[in-house]
């Protein structure tokens, strides 16, 4: 199928379906919510389901046209600001809501959507982002950061997670098939669900950004939540060793206050807050080089510099091994790698970045193959496996991958 037609045909094809789409929750425009733009954009008919909703409207107007449907957390007390708190309760949550008049359920799950319940007449596909990281990998991270002060807080934490783990990996057996935004993400479903992958990379807005041809200023850009896993503070500590290199943080969260001590006494570091996507671009077509120091599942703000021309210095585990050309030898390099997570070595990249060229052109070809075209064209492709010409689906024993034993 060619990507200039995969849109119209997704439409065509499954019009007659009646669609459900399952978010973890709506509270900022992140990256899961681009993708799940571009699913909304596939399926005009579909209705949202989701855990809460405290999405501003201007942040994402397209939600405006769909039927969104909200669990009991929505009403709970404090939930528009500590939502996550209510973590444990998200599964029994998210099993409540009803989908029984629906043909095809897509989960968009980093957390707990994937556990929504499906009837053997209906498809369930995950478009998965990542295994639960708070049950898996990242745990020990969690319970350090958490710092309990409390008794045995500790305790009944890990108790928690063992159980939520536990219902992650259950949860994933009643997926018929999952699509991994990234070869990384495809490996861990491997190794924690037991089950395939079929990776659909997720889409970048090449026509909101433009090629920059103006002279770089002499900055670097980093930009994302300020969460302690995005290693923001790696970053600072780097350029305050640099005071001759300035850098730009872009970004909110609960890492601003500490991130800000950390940059205190250092001119060369401007801390900019949150900054709306038209400022964040302007930022990113100016910077010499933009900075990405997290090992991401998958990462989307390194393409979306690429495709304004910019190169990109990020830490070479994850996602970023699929969305930077970091082999500086290639006259298609769009960036360096640096191997290990800590200052010194980001220091050492960004000496080698500044004795190499890199071609703008390069840059933004290579964001091009992340289009929304080129994703609606791979899940058409996915899609087409498990449909008919009618989209109708096909029987059942043809579309389930191998589960756990």
């Amino acid at each position: 199928m060619m990507p200039g037609n995969s849109l119209a045909a997704l439409h065509t094809r499954y019009q007659s379906q009646r669609v459900a789409i399952v978010h973890d929750w709506l509270v900022v425009n992140g990256g899961a919510e681009k993708v799940l733009h571009a699913l909304v954009k596939a399926f005009p008919q579909a209705e949202l389901f989701t855990t809460v909703d405290f999405m501003p409207r201007e942040a994402a107007p397209w939600l405006t046209s769909h039927p969104i449907h909200t669990s009991f957390l929505q009403r709970l007390p404090w939930a528009r600001r500590y939502y996550r708190h209510y973590l444990p309760m998200m599964p029994y949550a998210i099993e409540q809501f009803d989908l029984r008049s629906f043909d095809l359920v897509i989960s968009s799950s980093h957390a707990v959507a994937k556990g929504v319940h499906t009837h053997p007449d209906q498809t369930h596909i995950c478009y998965c982002h990542t295994p639960m990281r708070y049950a898996w990998d990242m745990k020990e991270s969690y319970l350090e950061d958490a710092n309990f002060r409390i008794p045995f807080m500790e305790t009944c934490v890990r108790v928690m997670l063992k159980r939520l783990r536990q219902w992650d990996y259950f949860s994933a057996t009643q997926v018929d098939h999952f699509m991994a935004n990234s070869h990384n993400v495809a490996k861990r479903i491997a190794k924690y669900y037991q089950r395939e992958a079929s990776v659909i990379h997720p889409p970048v807005d090449i026509e909101r950004y433009q090629l920059s041809k103006q002279p770089r200023e002499d900055y670097y850009l980093a930009a994302s939540r300020l969460v302690p896993y995005k290693r923001l503070d790696l970053i600072i500590n780097a350029f305050s060793a640099m005071p001759q290199r300035k850098l730009k943080v872009v970004g909110d969260g609960p890492e601003k206050a500490r991130l800000a001590q950390l940059a205190e006494g250092c001119p060369n570091i401007e801390l900019l807050g949150y900054q709306t996507d038209v400022q964040l671009t302007q930022l990113m077509a100016k910077a010499k080089g933009f900075v990405f120091a997290a090992n991401e599942d998958f990462g989307i703000l390194p393409l979306e510099a690429q495709a304004c021309g910019t190169p990109v210095i990020a830490y070479g585990k994850g996602g970023a091994l699929e969305t930077v050309r970091g082999d500086p030898d290639s006259p298609y390099a769009t960036g360096l790698w640096f191997k290990e997570q800590t200052a010194a070595s980001l220091q050492a990249a960004i000496e080698h970045f500044e004795m190499l060229t890199f071609s703008p052109e390069a840059c933004r070809q290579h964001a091009e193959t992340f289009s929304y075209q080129q994703f609606w064209c791979a899940l058409a492709y996915e899609l087409d496996k498990r449909f008919n010409k009618d989209g109708q689906p096909l029987a059942k024993e043809k579309q389930r991958d191998q589960g756990p034993d």
